[in-house]
Order: structure tokens, then sequence, then C-alpha cells
């Protein structure tokens, strides 16, 4: 691929459009806002300036809702050899493209599975998808040619290609994207008339559980629009399995023996049934997930303390796997949960208390 053009310059345009002027591709930008299109071409992700004739490949980095229209429109001009969209959802582009009567064989739809709760071309990254899926659905009709520029484009952002089918994917992000999103949003919601006495008392599970709800809801909007039907599938499965909760938890209200411990099975019931699930996310990379021991050092808020407990974990000849932070309420001092294999906590332990570190148990 020598020749690029990317149409949408929002966070995920923008990422990949960096991306690949980094590895040398010479990128068009385009956008429905000028302005956001020459922001990205300030950051350094190409021209906004359109090309001489067709480009190798275009990237349609558009809205759910919008996605069809802007592709349609790229494939009757004759932008590109190939064109690829990376919307969040994957059947219903499709099927609008073969309801317009356009020849598809140029086409193969692309989800990159990544973002972060800002948008905008300001908080694009070229790193961005280093390391996550980027799903292809490429159909029996798919040219080679298409394939594989998508198969560069995914390699030039460090990414991780999956092939599946369109619907199929759509099932699945709504499963592990799309649903989750709402149900962050519904508990983030308790929140925004509670008493701040209350709200004060956050911790780091309650950011856990909100942290996405920060996202654009106009963006949610857009997503959630073109996959509302298997969201709303899940979500009624989460409703059944409130209710059942609710029951629960009333049962555990009771002064009657036998209603508490059917309300206290109930509840175990819920409780296990999330660690079975909870283990079957993938682990690090993507691999098999792990089981880590826990490290937890205090620190004060001040600079560099967290590169120097990496350093000396380094020199202890320890990898950190992952690392979680906890701010303590109302002071300038927080938790550092650093992960490590089993073998190696008592040894960062020693190394650790050696050099100074307060450990908590």
């Amino acid at each position: 691929m020598r020749t690029a053009l990317v149409i949408g310059t929002g966070l995920i345009g923008t990422s990949a459009a960096l991306a690949l002027a980094r590895r040398g591709v010479a990128v068009h930008l385009a956008d429905h806002d000028p302005g956001q299109a020459r922001t990205a071409a300030a950051l350094g992700a190409g021209t906004d300036e359109a090309p001489d004739g067709p480009v190798d490949l275009a990237i349609v980095a558009a809205p759910p809702a919008h996605v069809a229209k802007v592709l349609a429109d790229a494939m009757r001009r004759g932008l590109a050899r190939g064109y690829l969209d990376v919307a969040s959802v994957k059947g219903g582009p499709r099927r609008e493209l073969e309801a317009l009567g356009l020849d598809l064989t140029s086409y193969l739809g692309t989800h990159p599975m990544s973002g972060r709760e800002k948008s905008g071309p300001l908080a694009a990254t070229a790193d961005l998808f280093e390391g996550r899926p980027w799903v292809l659905t490429p159909t029996r009709d798919t040219d080679t040619e298409v394939l594989n520029l998508a198969l560069e484009l995914v390699s030039h952002c460090r990414a991780v290609p999956v092939l599946m089918d369109a619907d199929a994917h759509d099932r699945a992000v709504a499963l592990v994207s799309h649903m989750p999103h709402l149900v962050s949003s519904m508990v983030a919601a308790r929140l925004e008339h509670a008493e701040e006495s209350a709200v004060r008392l956050c911790g780091q599970g309650i950011r856990d559980v909100t942290r996405i709800a920060a996202s654009d809801p106009r963006m949610w909007i857009d997503i959630l629009s073109a996959n509302p039907g298997p969201v709303a599938d899940l979500l009624s499965e989460v409703a059944a399995d409130l209710t059942e909760t609710v029951r629960a938890l009333r049962d555990l209200e009771s002064a009657d023996e036998t209603r508490r411990g059917e309300g206290s099975a109930g509840i175990e019931n819920l409780l296990r049934r999330g660690n079975a699930g909870q283990v079957r996310v993938p682990g690090k990379h993507g691999s098999a997930p792990r089981a880590y021991e826990t490290v937890v050092v205090l620190i004060d808020d001040q600079p560099g303390q967290l590169a120097r407990i990496f350093a000396d974990a380094g020199r202890a000849g320890v990898n950190i796997e992952d690392v979680r932070i906890e701010h303590a309420t109302g002071q300038q001092a927080g938790l550092v949960q650093l992960l490590v294999e089993p073998q190696a906590q008592e040894a960062l332990k020693e190394a650790l208390r050696e050099r100074g570190w307060a450990l908590r148990q």
C-alpha cells in the first residue's frame, strides 16, 4: 500500500492515518468538517488535500448510520482500488450497500477493537490499535487484493487480524462492548443525584465499573442505533437476572429462615456464575487468563514514585504483569497494586522492603 484516503478524521480515522503515515504511506484526509481534517493533518496524519487520482485503499471512519452513504459515494466516484470501513457494526452497512446495488467485490467491512473515552483527532494516537484485535468480515465475493490491503493496514497498525462473519461480529460486540456500556451508564446514573457524602466514598471498584460511562453519548446513540436487536436481547437476560437478584435480596430481609436460605442461595448462584464468566475474559495480550499474585505498595502522591517502583522491580529481576492504582480519599497518597507471577511475589516484596517501600497485606 502506497496511498490511502481516510474519510472521517475522528479518533479511529486519525489514529489509523497516523499509523499509516509513520509507515511511509501517503495519506489523504477528508471529513465533513474541514477543520477537523486540518487538525488531523497538523498532527502528522497526512494531508487534507484531495488525491490526484484513485488511491490504493479508502478507509471510511464515519458513524455507523452514515457508513453506507459515505462508502457508496466513494465507490461511485472511483476514489480507490479497495474500500473498507471501521464502524463498530458490520451487518447493517453491508445490507444497505447491497440494497443500493453496488458491486461489493472491492469492499470489506472491518472493526478495530480499540478506542478511548475521548473522541476527535486530538485524542488519536498512532499506537491505539497495537496488540488489539481487528475484525475483518470478508465474504466469498471479496476480492483477494482488497483482503490483502486490509491485512496490510492491520499490520501497519500493529493490530491482530480476526476473521468473522458480519452478523456473528455484531452479536459478539453486543455482548462484550455495547451491552456493558449501557450497564456501566446505568450504574453511573445512580451517582448523579447521590449525596456528596456517599460519592466521596467511591473507590477503585466503582471507578472500574463506571469508567466507560464517560464516553460521548452522541457517538453511542449512533452505535446502538445500528445494533439494537442483539443489545436488547442481552439486556433482557440482564433484566431477568436483576429481577431474580432483587427477589433474593428481599428474601434475605425476611424473618422466615427458609426464605433467607433461598435468598442466600440465589445470591451465591449469581456470584458463582459471575466468577465463571470472569475467568473466561482473555488475559494479557489476548492469551488465556492467568492467576497473578498482588503486591500492594503505599505511595505518596509525588512525581516519580511509580517510576521508582518499576525501576526497583526491574533491579530485582521481576516483571510487572499489570498495575492498578487506588487513591486514598482526602489524602495525598494511594495504594499501588503490582500484579506479578506467583513465584516472583516474595522476591519483589523483599526487594521493595530493602529499598524503603511500605507494603500492605
